[in-house]
């Protein structure tokens, strides 16, 4: 079953065609990793899945029943983390769950278990200090915990873990692969390594299309190659490290570089049998 199913969509603001006869469905229980480059169109298209934006044409369906601009009656399914998530930075965690929670009308006891639950998980049960002092790790982890006060089939992050530094980003990680298999996740990002840790299928945006469209286990047998790039500051850098490769004769035995290319800041190494 898919908990989110796009068909046909397609958004343009003016002349501008932002997105272009998308088409993907993401299946229950997985973890979806939408990938573009900063301006593709994921958040526009995120923002049409919660009914913020309408789209030009196409259909958006959220467990079964059909999102419509202006009426999120399916948005009591999700739960939307934003990119730069805000908050009332004079309330202390607690506080700021409490209102969530009577904001979606659940019960007094439940508030307060279900927050006290998600605070755990993301390690700031025992963080006490108003919002305003949080750095911005700890703000997208209290922003993790919000969207998941209302138990979603559905959770959405847009970028969860850009402009993090990488203890960060392994943090915002970790817990999405806590309720992995508990909820299912679609989260747009242009980190691939993010991607490969914790998603089961993927989507490529690219100029406003769908370009590539997968699992990740069928991803990494279908591109996979005995490949290797690295990485320099400086051209001179990449020339002497293969250099040193080809004169100290360090390719591994039995293989060979059977493609080389050299361009500024980079060597790429592709090794046959």
């Amino acid at each position: 079953m898919s908990v989110l199913s796009i068909k046909g969509l397609s958004k343009s603001f003016g002349k501008n065609k932002v997105i272009n006869n998308i088409s993907f469905d993401v299946p229950e229980g997985s973890v979806f990793g939408f990938i573009g480059a900063n301006g593709a169109g994921k958040t526009t298209t995120m923002k049409m899945i919660l009914g913020l934006l309408p789209a030009d044409s196409g259909e958006i369906f959220v467990c079964g029943e059909k999102v419509s601009f202006g009426a999120t009656k399916t948005n009591r399914y999700i739960g939307y983390l934003p990119d730069v998530p805000e908050f009332y930075g004079y309330m202390r965690p607690m506080e700021y769950l409490r209102l969530c929670g009577e904001l979606i009308g659940l019960k007094s006891d439940e508030i307060n278990d279900r927050s006290a639950e998600l605070l755990k998980m993301v390690g700031l049960a025992d963080v006490n200090k108003k919002i305003k002092g949080f750095s911005r790790g700890m703000k997208q982890r209290l922003g993790v915990a919000q969207a998941l006060i209302n138990k979603p089939k559905l959770l959405i992050c847009d970028e969860p873990t850009s402009a993090l530094d990488p203890m960060g980003r392994k943090d915002i990680l970790d817990i999405l692969h806590e309720i992995k298999g508990k909820t299912t996740v679609i989260f747009s990002t242009h980190i691939l390594s993010d991607v490969e840790r914790i998603c089961d299928r993927l989507a490529v945006l690219h100029k406003s299309e769908i370009v590539l469209e997968s699992t990740l286990s069928d991803l990494k047998l279908e591109r996979k190659s005995r490949a290797i790039e690295l990485e320099f500051e400086d051209e001179i850098d990449s020339e002497e490290v293969l250099r040193v490769l080809k004169d100290g004769n360090l390719f591994p035995k039995k293989c060979e570089a059977a493609n080389v290319e050299m361009s500024l800041e980079s060597l790429y190494l592709e090794v046959a049998k």
